[in-house]
């Protein structure tokens, strides 16, 4: 008989306490109606809309989620610097020095025991010079990893490095899903040698915003070039996941699709 295939499930940026409240609320009925495996979300953005702290990073844990990845603002709290140190479920890039503290992927345990390997990764393109080529980074340590279930979060900017490393690492890692933009993509699918790919999943925060801050300070930065104090943007919250089934014995997927729940109607939509 064919083994069932295993339902990994990457959770969008996760921005501030109202994106957090969110997942408190909408997570338990995903994980009821989806039956996951292992949620990934992606907790850089968590503490203040910059960052991630103890707490954040344990409230999302009690809310459901398994493991937490990282990108460009992983250092925005110095407290980061010892969670990362002591807390294997949160990730750093992979490509980031080796001096930094904390790690670049993690390996989950299933209910049923299967490995499931956990990658966060950051891109370069439009983004500050700090880490390692991705490209080598993910390379490396493929040729290193013994488990064939691999998820991929590239924490990137550029549309075109996200898609090459999609094809770079297809066949060789389970799923390529992007973070980091805060804005859901439509090309959710199976590329041709069996990895599932997103360029950008989106985030969890106010959909009035830009990109889960409020709209009037970044607003004003485009229109004059003042720097302004960002915030947390309330009002309806959005969950943006992408779903990828696996098969356990070959790593590769074989079903993706996105989804976004909003906050007025998620329980509804999850019926």
């Amino acid at each position: 008989m064919p083994s069932k295939p295993l339902r990994l499930i990457l959770v969008g940026d996760v921005v501030g306490r109202y994106g957090r409240r969110f997942v408190r609320a909408v997570l338990p009925l995903i994980k009821e109606k989806f039956q996951p495996d292992v949620v990934v979300a992606n907790g850089e953005n968590s503490a203040g809309g910059l960052g991630i702290i103890r707490r954040t990073a344990d409230e999302l844990f009690e809310a459901g989620v398994n493991v937490l990845t990282g990108g460009n603002h992983i250092w925005d709290k110095k407290e980061a610097l010892e969670l990362l140190k002591t807390e294997q479920r949160v990730l750093k890039p992979l490509n980031f020095h080796p001096s930094t503290p904390g790690n670049g992927s993690f390996v989950y345990r299933s209910a049923g025991g299967q490995a499931l390997v956990i990658v966060s990764l950051q891109g370069r393109v439009f983004m500050e010079p700090v880490v390692d080529n991705p490209f080598t980074a993910i390379d490396e340590f493929l040729k290193k990893n013994d488990h064939p279930i691999v998820l991929v979060d590239f924490h990137a900017e550029a549309t075109a490095e996200k898609q090459a490393l999609g094809f770079f690492l297809d066949g060789r890692v389970s799923a390529v899903l992007g973070t980091h933009t805060h804005v859901p993509t439509a090309d959710a699918r199976l590329l041709e040698k069996g990895t599932a790919y997103q360029t950008d999943v989106g985030m969890t925060g106010s959909l009035d915003s830009v990109i889960g801050m409020t709209r009037e300070p970044i607003i004003s930065k485009f229109c004059n070039g003042m720097h302004y104090k960002f915030e947390v943007a309330q009002g309806r919250q959005v969950l943006d996941m992408t779903v990828v089934d696996v098969d356990p014995q070959s790593g590769r997927a074989v079903h993706i699709e996105a989804h976004r729940y909003h906050e007025a109607t998620y329980a509804q939509q999850l019926t």
